[in-house]
């Protein structure tokens, strides 16, 4: 370890430390809220209410989580929210990478302005009303369409799809399948697939990050409650600081929601959280090689 230091310069330890201190800083600020939002939602109602939650829990209590596992419209968001995210990954990663796939071909006429299309709608767009009236006229308003269909392809996952398709197969396997009498549909299916999983995993991370999340695009479109995302009845309940005690099943708990409603929100947003955290761990090692490939050979 010694011998590896001796190549730097003092100035170049001095900037080493620099920026550990920095980067740990930025760390622990990211980190606090995270662990303040966990710890909260499993301290007493009065612990939070009081301002004695600091960073570990106080007089530790399940009342919250109970609370929020006990209301169906919890149970109807988290349904939505999985069938939603769920459509959207297979529908975006399904377009996403067709388009990339016939983008990267060079025998594609009109390639680069087709291409140009498709970065003109990353700077510019109609707008909130434009879009809205659009979804009317296409008769998805107010259903599970206007929620899965509208941002089914992202242009920037297009142009890291699209990167990663011409750097990592090479054009002889197409030469080699034609040669065969493979099909370009064949083609696609059989060989680009299969070598595209790491980009697969992180369109698919991409996607339903991004669709779990969403609340305003619901918002907009979804007038029924038995329609909304968990996203929606979260943002009712971080603004009202209430759940009706109607909607809720355990009388118990009815009685105590008044007093519950400052960690009632916390236990939700660290359930809305426990999806995400799960399924990003399994897609890491994915998501390092596909991003990295789709940035550094542009």
């Amino acid at each position: 370890m010694k011998s590896a230091l001796k190549k730097y310069t003092m100035g170049d330890r001095i900037f080493f430390v620099v920026i550990f201190v920095v980067l740990s800083l930025f760390f622990l600020a990211v980190l606090y809220p995270v662990v303040y939002v966990f710890s909260a939602s499993i301290s007493s109602s009065s612990a939070v209410m009081t301002g004695r939650v600091v960073l570990l829990p106080v007089e530790p209590s399940l009342t919250g989580y109970r609370i929020v596992f006990n209301t169906p419209a919890v149970w109807t968001g988290f349904r939505n929210s999985f069938l939603y995210t769920g459509a959207s990954i297979i529908i975006s990663v399904s377009m996403t990478l067709t388009a990339a796939y016939v983008l990267s071909r060079n025998d594609l006429p009109g390639r680069s302005y087709i291409m140009l299309l498709y970065v003109f709608t990353m700077f510019f767009g109609g707008g909130i009303i434009p879009s809205y009236l659009l979804i009317r006229g296409l008769g998805i308003l107010n259903t599970p369409w206007a929620i899965i269909i509208p941002g089914s392809v992202g242009v920037f996952n297009l142009i890291i799809s699209k990167t990663f398709i011409q750097h990592s197969i090479p054009g002889e396997l197409l030469d080699a399948a034609k040669i065969d009498g493979c099909s370009d549909a064949y083609y696609y299916i059989k060989i680009v697939v299969p070598l595209s999983r790491a980009i697969i995993a992180v369109l698919a991370l991409f996607y339903g990050v991004s669709n779990w999340n969403a609340y305003f695009g619901p918002m907009i479109y979804l007038h029924s409650r038995d329609l909304f995302p968990l996203t929606i009845f979260l943002r009712e309940i971080l603004i009202t600081t209430q759940i009706d005690p109607s909607t809720i099943e355990d009388p118990e708990l009815q009685a105590i929601l008044a007093q519950a409603a400052a960690v009632m929100k916390y236990a939700l947003i660290v359930v809305t959280l426990i999806p995400v955290i799960i399924l990003y761990p399994f897609a890491q090692k994915y998501f390092i090689r596909g991003i990295m490939i789709g940035s550094i050979k542009g």
